[in-house]
């Protein structure tokens, strides 16, 4: 037997199916919000060693549930040229590192965390027909932080020297890294943290090497250009208080007087 055929469908649309196709992507076009409205500024505290307490200001993302803006802003890295803190020119080749340990009111209380040398200074130190000497000691100060202090130094012309060069011999150069490397232990291990960077500011050490140092070869340009923090004591905000002093009584905005002229003018 034979069936019949049976004959096409019509192509119907199920109704109310597609409704989708006339509106655009799923989701559409979020309408873009300035995430700055959203962040608030704080006010970056240097240590009571800087004569400029007011080193400059953070951004962070505003408190919003469990999620603290002071999280945000603890353990943050703030660079600052020592030319700024101390407002002193002559120290702008020195670039201090400073890292937020607490966040009072819309102050970021810091401390000191490090040191370096801009390259262009280094560069500038760095000539020819000279010896270039570098060294590095581990030293633990006497409040418990390991700082890695790199040293670095040239030698120097005889005054009545007639050589174009001044080459120390590899055994000199032997002897001038372990003189360095005394000295560096024995002023930074006598010491805590604070006294330590007063003491790298004006360059004692530096100096100290190279009196102990010029029996040996002459030196110059002798400088401490690194200091890092490897180990850190536990956070004490007592510590902290006393290396920044109290904020609470700063005063946000003094009241100021207006010209006579302009309440002359209002009364009129």
């Amino acid at each position: 037997f034979f069936t019949a055929a049976r004959p096409p469908h019509p192509s119907k649309m199920a109704v109310g199916k597609n409704k989708r196709m006339s509106k655009g992507k799923k989701g559409g076009k979020k309408k873009q919000q300035d995430i700055f409205l959203k962040k608030e500024w704080y006010d970056i505290k240097a240590p009571s060693m800087f004569s400029v307490k007011q080193v400059g200001k953070t951004l962070v993302t505003r408190s919003a549930g469990t999620k603290l803006a002071s999280d945000g802003l603890k353990g943050r890295i703030f660079e600052a040229s020592l030319a700024d803190l101390n407002a002193d020119e002559d120290q702008a080749f020195r670039k201090m590192l400073l890292k937020c340990e607490d966040v009072q009111g819309k102050n970021v209380l810091t401390n000191w965390a490090g040191m370096d040398f801009t390259t262009d200074k280094l560069r500038s130190l760095v000539r020819k027909w000279f010896s270039l000497i570098e060294t590095f000691a581990d030293v633990k100060t006497t409040d418990g932080y390991t700082l890695r202090v790199f040293c670095i130094g040239f030698t120097k012309r005889r005054m009545d020297q007639a050589k174009r060069t001044c080459y120390a011999q590899s055994g000199q150069i032997r002897q001038i890294r372990k003189k360095m490397n005394e000295v560096i232990t024995r002023e930074v291990s006598t010491c805590d943290l604070k006294e330590n960077v007063l003491k790298f500011i004006p360059e004692v050490i530096g100096k100290e090497i190279e009196k102990v140092c010029a029996g040996i070869y002459p030196l110059q340009n002798v400088y401490i250009r690194k200091v890092k923090i490897l180990k850190s004591p536990k956070f004490d905000v007592t510590k902290l208080m006393e290396v920044h002093g109290d904020y609470s009584g700063e005063e946000v905005g003094a009241k100021v007087e207006r010209p006579a002229e302009e309440k002359k003018e209002e009364e009129a």
